[in-house]
């Protein structure tokens, strides 16, 4: 599983003071330690920066690409701060991003064509997100590929995301979207997601399990590669345990149940899950969660 960095984002004050300051060190620091941790690639989240963008974005690149040999993630709308950047950056990028929105889909693969970078196609028209699976999947396939085709980019350089919603108020998108994972994989493209995004506005201390839960759970539809925290040292070991197929303990071998499950599009069976450990009880009921079996609601651990 390849992880895009994500700690370097504008929703944090720490980064948006740093940005403010233009505390490179911080910047620096932070790619450092995702990198050390296992990070593929470092995710550079500015926010739109309508005024700035082209000033802060190279900087940004510049200073970080001196302490880490990694591609960067360039997240943000502002298409001058991008092609800014992509002029000085020196391993191949990702944009980050392009829907199916008309005037982002002319213009954000033009771009990618261009400066012969990655691009994440997210599954999203102006109407919105669709609910079904298949209503994603045809967004890619009438649409996001099409224009990366009719520009010239190449299928491998295109990594398409069906997009992760909360399982808190938009809970039937969550196990949609794992289907369209599956389903997006014969495509040819790239599949990615932002793991995270499936626990926002969930209380803090509950998101971990989640989010980890999930990873184990796309991970069996096939997913390439998210974004997300690769400092969450549980997350990775769930990821080592499914790559490495290690099997020594009962609740490894719960995590490996549950991957082989959603690979074979089945439903994780009971009788893998000894309820009396509650490491064990807590992934059963986040799987059910997850599929939307069971009504998300903050206390669902303690029912």
């Amino acid at each position: 599983m390849k992880i895009i960095g994500e700690n370097i984002h504008i929703l944090s004050p720490k980064v948006k003071e740093a940005l403010a300051n233009r505390d490179l060190k911080f910047f620096q620091e932070s790619a450092l330690r995702q990198v050390a941790a296992g990070a593929w690639a470092v995710d550079l989240n500015i926010g739109p920066q309508k005024k700035l963008g082209h000033e802060i974005l190279p900087w940004l690149v510049e200073g970080v690409q001196q302490v880490v040999d990694v591609p960067l993630c360039l997240d943000t709308t502002n298409l001058g701060a991008i092609e800014a950047a992509c002029e000085i950056i020196k391993r191949q990028p990702i944009i980050n991003s392009t829907s199916a929105e008309a005037e982002r889909l002319e213009k954000v693969p033009l771009v990618a064509a261009k400066y012969h970078t990655r691009l994440i196609g997210l599954t999203m028209e102006a109407e919105g997100i669709p609910v079904a699976a298949e209503a994603r999947v045809n967004i890619a396939l009438e649409k996001l590929i099409p224009r990366a085709e009719e520009v010239g980019l190449p299928l491998e350089d295109l990594i398409i995301d069906p997009l992760v919603l909360t399982v808190s108020g938009c809970q039937q998108y969550v196990p949609e979207c794992i289907e369209a994972v599956r389903i997006l994989k014969v495509t040819g493209a790239g599949v990615q997601v932002g793991l995270s995004n499936v626990s926002n506005a969930v209380p803090n201390e509950m998101r971990p399990l989640l989010n980890r839960v999930y990873c184990v759970m796309l991970m069996g539809a096939g997913l390439d590669m998210m974004i997300a925290d690769p400092l969450d040292h549980k997350q990775n070991d769930f990821i080592r345990v499914i790559e490495q197929r290690d099997d020594s303990t009962a609740f490894n071998r719960l995590l490996l149940a549950l991957h082989d499950a959603v690979a074979a599009s089945e439903e994780l069976s009971p009788d893998a899950v000894d309820m009396s450990d509650p490491d064990q009880a807590a992934v059963w009921k986040t799987v059910q969660i997850l599929l939307n079996k069971v009504i998300y609601a903050d206390s669902y651990l303690r029912v």
